[in-house]
């Protein structure tokens, strides 16, 4: 066998590597979606990583602060959301709500960090749509049942 004969055999080998490497990724894929908004005087910037059953957000208010962590998921038997704070204090639960009204609409375990200020209540609703409008333009939402 010539070196130039060996040379293909092994990049065939190498195309038929990547290729079944590639398939395998897909089944089990990752997807990062990074964004900011810019608010009147507040950036939010958003991080959403979706596992195959979980999902990550991450709401950062004017800084790259991890803040406090929750997650939320459904229980048995009766699918109710229970939400546990993973990092931070109990006093403060500003992203506790974010994530249970998440696990409602996608369907999925959710995992959220959140450091928006605990008294700015209307800065909480405007992060929570956008980052509901970014989940669902990725289409991350469960179908409404009728």
């Amino acid at each position: 066998m010539s070196s130039k004969e060996l040379e293909e055999s092994l990049s065939e080998l190498q195309v038929g590597k990547r290729q079944s490497v590639q398939n395998d990724m897909s089944e089990g894929e990752v997807q990062v979606s990074c964004f900011t908004e810019d608010l009147h005087d507040v950036t939010l910037h958003f991080q959403i990583v979706k596992f195959s059953k979980q999902i990550y957000a991450w709401i950062g208010c004017n800084s790259a602060k991890l803040g406090h962590l929750y997650a939320a998921a459904t229980t048995r038997p009766n699918n109710i959301v229970s939400v546990t704070s993973i990092l931070g204090g109990t006093s403060d639960n500003t992203g506790s709500s974010i994530a249970r009204r998440l696990v409602l609409k996608t369907g999925l375990n959710i995992v959220v960090a959140c450091n928006i200020p605990k008294d700015s209540p209307m800065l909480e609703a405007t992060a929570e749509r956008k980052l509901t409008e970014r989940l669902a333009s990725l289409g991350y939402f469960r179908p409404r049942e009728i």
